[in-house]
């Protein structure tokens, strides 16, 4: 049984030596491509392999129809909009993710970069504290609930929206549930963005939702570049002096924004939310450990595809 760890953006040695210990000591052969610059290197070693653990890399159905054995391909992290699921379901291959390994590395990142635009970008001039701030949290996941844990801990006042949870289930964790997107924009000064990139999200976070926020809001996004309508944000932030935006997914039109809104806009130069050591190894070693589950046990809990 041969694995393959395919990542153009490598993993930690440590992940890769976490990983390894796992396949190997389950009898299985790893196999390594790191670093590949041409799709053909990807085409040839998925030809020959069984399973796959792939962090941001892409598998659309030429690889995945290039992957004749392939049994399983596990996404270490949580966003998997990098599968084609379609594809991966017609050639009769599970696709998982590691839900919650990347989690607290995320929620970090998104309130340091809160930090850093309330103070000014760190410029030398006086800045905003986040205690007694109203946080409204857009999806209430792992990476939410991480979210809500660090934001307590400033003093923050913590809302939620998520249509796919009781208020119940939001509010027995000290978080205030709200109805609606539109109600969570207009009641929160600051947002934190955890929604995926699916057809109904896209595009979904406008210039009327954001128009909503109170003074002085900000705009917080460690999750999908996609779900930014980006030219109605640009329009907010022309109308909005008061309007702040901070990411880590660079969007399109980042030259524009940096150009016109310095001071009250930032990107990270590539995405980061996961970029942690702990984060790297936790999410490869979840995902050797579940392709052992899979190909041992039939374990398909992490399952994100169509049988």
């Amino acid at each position: 049984m041969k694995v393959l760890i395919a990542t153009d953006k490598p993993f930690a040695a440590e992940a890769v030596k976490g990983i390894r210990d796992v396949i190997e000591k389950a009898g299985f052969e790893l196999i390594l491509l790191e670093k590949y610059t041409d799709k053909k290197q990807l085409l040839d070693a998925v030809s020959v392999v069984d399973a796959a653990i792939i962090r941001s890399d892409i598998f659309d159905k030429e690889v995945l129809e290039a992957a004749k054995n392939l049994k399983i391909v596990v996404r270490a992290g949580a966003g998997y909009d990098n599968i084609d699921l379609d594809a991966a379901t017609a050639n009769n291959i599970c696709v998982m993710n590691t839900p919650g390994q990347n989690a607290n590395a995320v929620a970090e990142l998104a309130l340091g970069l809160a930090v850093y635009a309330v103070r000014n970008f760190y410029n030398g001039t006086s800045g905003t504290e986040l205690l007694g701030k109203k946080l409204g949290i857009h999806a209430y996941g792992n990476v939410g609930r991480n979210v809500a844990r660090i934001a307590k801990g400033f003093g923050m006042e913590v809302y939620a929206y998520d249509p796919f949870l009781s208020a119940e289930a939001i509010e027995k964790e000290g978080v205030k549930a709200v109805k609606s997107a539109d109600e969570l924009y207009a009641t929160c000064q600051y947002v934190s963005l955890h929604i995926p990139a699916t057809a109904e999200t896209k595009n979904s976070i406008n210039y009327d939702l954001l128009y909503k926020m109170p003074k002085n809001a900000l705009l917080i996004n460690t999750a999908r570049k996609e779900v930014i309508n980006e030219a109605e944000l640009v329009k907010l932030m022309d109308e909005r002096k008061d309007f702040k935006y901070v990411t880590d997914i660079m969007p399109a039109n980042h030259a524009e924004m940096n150009e016109k809104f310095a001071g009250r806009y930032f990107s990270t130069p590539k995405k980061m939310g996961a970029q942690t050591a702990e984060a790297n190894t936790n999410a490869g070693i979840a995902a050797a450990n579940q392709i052992v589950d899979f190909i041992k046990n039939g374990n398909e809990k992490f399952r994100v595809n169509k049988k």
